[in-house]
């Protein structure tokens, strides 16, 4: 019974370290052989077809048609997770005829779609004419940002009745971990 046991907690473990954001319906229609380098280079070619891009979100566009992203690609971990955000391959949009809020869908947030190639656009980028590869979104999921990945440059303030240049409060961290601004307590 005690092998059991730990069995099932070992399977649970293994199988919650496995969950993917996007559903399998959407993930079964991938081609993984389709890679960001082959999109960008012939977007054309790949009309059609359907893949799972991530990256950090460089601008959003609101119409009446719809939305579009402009997304800055980034490899996607197993668990469709961007990875490292200080390398990519260039940039994509992503469309859709929703709206899609830009309170949710701001800048520097990242993101994991699955879509339909739909070709390619050329647009200005600065002072640049950039060549997108295009994809219609069918699924997108935006990753939760934690403010302790941006970090605190300084501690908290000391309570006012006491300034110590050295003072770190109460905090059980290091400072870069701590809420924004001053603790408020009872005493």
């Amino acid at each position: 019974m005690k092998n059991f046991f730990a069995l099932l907690l070992l399977t649970l473990t293994a199988l919650a370290g496995c969950a993917h954001v996007i559903s399998d319906e959407s993930r079964r229609l991938v081609d993984p052989g389709i890679t960001f380098s082959m999109l960008k280079e012939k977007p054309d070619s790949y009309t059609g077809k359907y893949v799972m891009l991530g990256g950090v979100i460089a601008g959003i566009k609101n119409t009446k048609e719809g939305s579009q992203l402009e997304v800055m690609q980034v490899r996607l971990d197993d668990s469709g997770m961007p990875e490292d955000t200080f390398r990519t391959e260039g940039r994509f949009l992503a469309t859709t005829d929703r709206f899609l809020d830009s309170m949710i869908f701001k800048p520097g947030r990242l993101v994991t779609a699955v879509g339909e190639v739909r070709g390619k656009k050329t647009v200005p980028l600065d002072e640049v004419d950039y060549t997108y590869p295009v994809i219609a979104i069918r699924e997108i999921h935006v990753w939760k940002s934690y403010d302790y990945e941006q970090g605190y440059p300084y501690p908290t303030p000391a309570p006012y009745y006491y300034y110590d240049p050295y003072y770190y409060g109460f905090w059980p961290g290091p400072y870069w971990y701590r809420p924004l601004g001053p603790v408020y307590r009872r005493w």
